[in-house]
């Protein structure tokens, strides 16, 4: 496993429409190890494939609903993965992104999401997520069709260091 170097705006690979996986190989298996490792050193909770410079359609999370410390969080590695079902209810929330440093912002998104796609070795999963686990399945898979969380922002603030450039959507 390594660590990649997360791609930052106003790089176009973010603009970008990632690609269908094809191959569940030794260099799938390598890019996952690499996006989980290089997430957990960031730190973050989620990392799409564009954001390590690959244009492929895959998402790692990692996450913990529970309040429960001692709870160690949920990883979940997501190949081509599709959102089927969005609730209708949706919540603000405050987000921000590995890819766009010291910027943050409020985005409306739906609270509940069902996810479809493979895991690492091919094989068909779903996932029904809520609260800020489906924010975070949101935020990845948005990545992977050139969306960043500022495209969807009601407001957007700096919260330090120096001023970050965001690439206007295509």
């Amino acid at each position: 496993m390594a660590i990649r170097e997360i791609i930052t705006v106003p790089d176009k690979i973010l603009r970008g429409k990632a690609r269908k996986v094809t191959s569940f190989g030794v260099e799938l298996q390598t890019l996952i190890d690499d996006m989980v490792e290089t997430m957990r050193v960031a730190p973050g909770v989620g990392l799409a494939a564009p954001q390590v410079n690959v244009p492929l359609r895959a998402i790692v999370v990692e996450f913990n609903e529970s309040e429960d410390e001692e709870t160690p969080p949920k990883l979940y590695m997501v190949v081509n993965p599709k959102i089927t079902r969005f609730s209708s209810d949706q919540d603000i929330g405050t987000e921000g992104c590995l890819s766009i440093p010291r910027i943050v912002g409020d985005v409306e998104r739906p609270i509940s999401v069902t996810v479809k796609g493979f895991n690492r070795h091919g094989q068909p999963l779903k996932i029904k997520a809520s609260g800020w686990l489906a924010r975070i399945f949101q935020h990845e898979v948005d990545h992977l069709d050139g969306v960043l969380f500022v495209d969807r922002a009601d407001k957007v603030w700096q919260i330090e260091g120096e001023t970050t450039q965001i690439a206007p959507a295509d």
